[in-house]
């Protein structure tokens, strides 16, 4: 399987952290983003839309991390994607607050500082506190963020929290959130995302 990815994305970070951390093989295929390389061909055939990660696994051609944790968990690893009706609501929830108010906040927070994207600095950490008071209520009490073991709603939440001071986004008001992210860090497999020293990563 080939993941076709940019190494300081999260999107693309949650498909290669999930892939280790469940053993599943695969090769890294770097983008070239500065150069464009995702807006033509021929990437293009593979992702109309143009961005990262796009994974190929046989014949499927998958893009959208979100959407690629769920194939790789019901293919590869079902043990990650839970088929309990309301446990599973509970992943879709989560993978849909990834999409949300994580990309909104402490992702759009980081796009400023890492790649001088000109969004409102304010408002991402708005969110991103708002993202973070809500994550730290719903690990009020339990270690995982649905049932009682990791599942790819904890990897979807992983790479844009972990890489939050790098958009000047404290972690420090959320000790649930910072308990969670060091337990997906002593998992056997994990991989971590480059860090970029700026905001309070400097």
């Amino acid at each position: 399987m080939k993941i076709h990815r940019f190494p300081l994305s999260g999107h693309c970070h949650r498909v290669e952290l999930f892939c280790n951390l469940t053993g599943i093989k695969h090769e890294l295929v770097d983008v070239d983003l500065a150069g464009g390389e995702h807006k033509r061909d021929p990437f293009l055939k593979l992702n109309p839309a143009g961005k990262v990660p796009v994974i190929q696994d046989g014949e499927a051609v998958l893009a959208d991390s979100n959407s690629i944790l769920v194939y790789l968990a019901r293919k590869y690893a079902p043990e990650w994607l839970p088929t309990d009706a309301v446990e599973e609501a509970e992943i879709q929830k989560f993978l849909s607050f990834a999409a949300g108010e994580l990309a909104a906040g402490p992702c759009a927070a980081r796009l400023i500082t890492v790649f001088g994207v000109p969004l409102d600095p304010e408002r991402a950490k708005e969110v991103s506190a708002q993202a973070l008071s809500f994550l730290e209520d719903q690990l009020d009490g339990r270690d995982w963020l649905v049932g009682n073991r990791p599942t790819i709603a904890d990897v979807a939440m992983y790479s844009y929290v972990a890489h939050a001071p790098e958009g000047n986004v404290s972690l420090d008001p959320y000790p649930a959130v910072r308990a969670l992210l060091k337990r997906i860090e002593n998992l056997p497999g994990f991989v971590a995302m480059p860090a970029t020293k700026v905001g309070l990563a400097a």
